[in-house]
C-alpha cells in the first residue's frame, strides 16, 4: 500500500491541501494570544472578607470560623487557609485539580450566603472570591502622583475617569485601585467633653445620621406647574460637619466641633501605596490592570498606552502618572528571542540539509516541511484556545529539529532510485511505498514520547499540557507533510544530474563524506569484533552516568 501514491498523481490537490494548511495557519496566528505562561485554571479560590476595625483574634472568632464551616462541607476540598489581620481575612481554598473550579465557585459561593446571617452586622459588604491564576496577574501598574493635590482627589481621578475608561478597552477585565484614599471626614471624640456633658457615642452616631440626609421629600403641585422638594442636607467636608447640634444641654445646643476634632481624611488611613523614581519617594494612587484570559498581552498594554497621553491633558497640570511597572516589557523581549532564535534554527537546519544534499531543489523541498508544520500548529492551537507564551513556542523551537526528519528520509529514497537511473516519477512512486509505512511509524513513535507530559498529573501537568500537545501536533503535521508534499514535489522537481553537471563544490564535500563514510566503517567492523569489550564500555558508561546523575 502506497500513502504518497494518491498525492504524486493529484498535484493540484496536494498543493490546495497544503494551501489550505498554510492559510488557516496564518489567519490563526493573528489571532493568538501573547502571554508569559498558558491560560490554566488552577481550582484555587480565595475568599476575601472586611470588618473595619476588628482586631485578628475578632476577624478569627466572627468571621473566619463561619466561614470555615461552611467550606467544609464542599465536596473536593483539599485544603484550606486562613490569614486574619486588622480588619481583613483571607481563606485560601484548593480544589481536588480534576474539581472544575465554576463548579467549585457556585459552592463557594452558595457557601457564604449561608455564612452570612452567622457574621457581624457591621461588615460593610460580603465575603467575596477570586479564582487564583498566575496569568491572571495584573500586566500594568500605573502610578498618580502630586505634590499639590491631596490623595483622596488622586483617588477620585483614577477611580472616576482613569479606571472606568480603561476598563472599556479590549482585552482589559478589571482595573483595581491600589492604595485607595477615598475621602471621608474623621471624627475624634474627646472622653472628657463627653463626659462632662453626658453624651454618648450613640447620641454622636444618631445624630450624624441625622444630619447627613439627602431625600426626596415630595412635591408641590400648582394649577400650571408642579415643583420637586429635596432635603440637600448632605454633608461633603469636615467645615460643614462642625455646627451639627448633638444634643441640648440646659437650653443650650451642643455642637459636635465642641466634643472633638473634626479631620478631612480618608476611609483607610492604614493602607498606602508609594512611588520610587530615580531616589524620588512619594504617595501614590496605583492602578493594577489585568487582562481577559486568552487575550495578547502586548495588544492589551499597548492600548492602555495609547489612552495615557489623552488623561494627562485632561489631568491638572500637577498631576504626574508614570507606569509602575509594565509586564509586556518582558513578554516583548522573550517573544523577540524566541521569533530569533526560531529563524536561526531553521537556516540552520536547511543549511544542514543543502550540506549533505548539495542540491538546491532537493534542499527546497524538505525544507518546505517546517514551515507548514509550524503553521498548521497554529491552527490547532488556536482550535484549542492556546497562547503564544513561554512554553507553546518552546515547543515549536525543539519541533523544528523533528519535522524534518520524515521529510528528508523520503527525500533520500527518492534520491537514491533516481541515482539507479529511474524517473522522477517512477522514483518517487517506489521511493514512498518503500519508505511510506515507515515514516508513519516514525511520526507515531516520535509523537508517542510526549504522550507521559500529556498524563501528568498536578500543577506542572496542566502547565507543560500545552507543551506536549503543541509539539505533537507540530510531529503529526511534519509526517502528513512528508508523505503527501514532498513525494510530490520530488516528482515534479528533482532532475537526475550527471556527474559532469555537478560543480567543484560537490566533488570537494564529495571527498570529504567519502573519509566520513570509510572512517565510519572502519570503527563498525572494529567495534564489531570486539563485542564483548563494547558491552562492557556501554555499561561501564551507563554506571559513570548514573554516578554522576546522583
Amino acid at each position: 500500500m502506497n500513502i504518497s501514491h494518491t498525492f504524486i498523481e493529484r498535484p493540484i490537490a496536494t498543493s490546495l491541501l497544503m494551501a489550505a494548511i498554510a492559510l488557516f495557519g496564518g489567519v490563526a496566528y493573528r489571532q493568538l494570544g501573547v502571554s508569559d505562561l498558558p491560560n490554566v485554571d488552577f481550582p484555587t479560590l480565595l475568599v476575601t472578607a472586611a470588618l473595619p476595625g476588628a482586631s485578628p483574634e475578632t476577624m478569627a472568632a466572627a468571621v473566619a470560623t463561619p466561614l470555615e464551616n461552611q467550606f467544609s462541607t464542599i465536596a473536593g476540598l483539599n485544603s484550606m487557609s486562613s490569614s486574619n489581620s486588622l480588619g481583613n481575612t483571607q481563606i485560601t481554598l484548593e480544589f481536588d485539580l480534576a474539581r472544575k473550579l465554576d463548579g467549585a465557585a457556585v459552592d463557594v459561593q452558595a457557601a457564604i450566603t449561608q455564612a452570612t446571617r452567622l457574621l457581624p452586622q457591621g461588615m460593610p459588604t460580603p465575603p467575596t472570591f477570586t479564582k487564583v491564576n498566575p496569568a491572571d496577574q495584573p500586566i500594568l501598574y500605573i502610578a498618580l502622583t502630586s505634590p499639590t493635590l491631596p490623595l483622596w482627589t488622586l483617588d477620585e481621578y483614577a477611580e472616576t475617569r482613569i479606571a472606568q475608561r480603561i476598563s472599556m478597552i479590549s482585552g482589559v477585565a478589571q482595573v483595581q485601585v491600589l492604595g485607595a484614599q477615598k475621602y471621608a471626614v474623621h471624627v475624634q471624640m474627646d472622653p472628657h467633653a463627653l463626659a462632662s456633658r453626658q453624651i454618648g457615642i450613640n447620641e454622636i452616631e444618631t445624630a450624624l445620621k441625622n444630619w447627613n440626609v439627602n431625600l426626596p421629600t415630595g412635591a408641590i403641585i400648582g394649577p400650571q406647574r408642579a415643583f420637586t422638594l429635596q432635603a440637600s442636607g448632605q454633608l461633603l467636608t469636615a467645615d460643614q460637619y462642625r455646627p451639627v447640634v448633638v444634643a441640648y444641654r440646659n437650653g443650650s445646643p451642643v455642637r459636635l466641633d465642641e466634643l472633638g476634632t473634626l479631620l478631612d481624611s480618608v476611609e483607610d488611613d492604614k493602607t498606602a501605596s508609594w512611588f520610587y523614581q530615580d531616589k524620588f519617594k512619594s504617595r501614590a494612587i496605583v492602578l493594577a490592570i489585568q487582562r481577559q484570559p486568552g487575550t495578547n498581552t502586548i495588544a492589551v498594554t499597548d492600548g492602555v498606552k495609547n489612552l495615557l497621553p489623552l488623561f494627562r491633558t485632561e489631568l491638572p497640570p500637577s498631576v504626574h502618572m508614570d507606569i509602575l511597572y509594565d509586564r509586556s516589557d518582558t513578554i516583548r523581549e522573550s517573544y523577540t528571542d524566541v521569533q530569533f532564535t526560531m529563524l536561526l534554527t531553521l537556516g540552520l537546519v536547511v543549511m544542514v540539509i543543502f550540506l549533505f544534499l548539495r542540491n538546491f531543489s532537493a534542499t527546497i523541498i524538505p525544507s518546505l516541511a517546517l514551515p507548514f508544520s509550524i503553521i498548521g500548529t497554529f491552527a490547532v492551537m488556536y482550535l484549542l484556545d492556546y497562547s503564544l507564551d513561554n512554553l507553546s513556542m518552546m515547543a515549536l523551537i525543539l519541533s523544528i529539529g523533528f519535522v524534518v526528519d520524515d521529510a528528508i528520509v523520503m527525500l533520500e529514497n527518492i534520491v537514491r532510485h533516481i541515482e539507479l537511473g529511474e524517473a522522477p516519477l517512477e522514483a518517487s512512486f517506489k521511493g514512498s511505498a518503500e519508505i511510506g509505512s515507515t515514516i508513519v511509524s516514525m511520526t507515531l513513535s516520535l509523537a508517542a514520547v510526549f504522550i507521559p507530559v500529556l498524563f501528568l498529573g498536578g500543577v506542572l501537568g496542566r502547565l507543560f499540557k500545552e507543551f506536549a500537545v503543541t509539539i505533537t501536533v507540530a510531529i503529526l503535521i511534519s509526517g502528513v507533510v512528508s508523505v503527501t508534499l514532498t513525494p510530490m514535489l520530488c516528482s515534479r522537481f528533482l532532475k537526475a544530474a550527471s556527474e559532469e553537471k555537478r560543480g567543484w563544490f560537490y566533488r570537494v564535500t564529495e571527498k570529504f563524506f567519502d573519509g566520513m563514510l570509510h572512517a565510519y566503517d572502519v570503527t563498525l567492523r572494529l567495534a564489531l569484533r570486539h563485542r564483548v569489550l563494547m558491552m562492557l564500555s556501554f555499561v561501564l558508561v551507563l554506571g559513570a552516568t548514573m554516578y554522576m546523575f546522583v
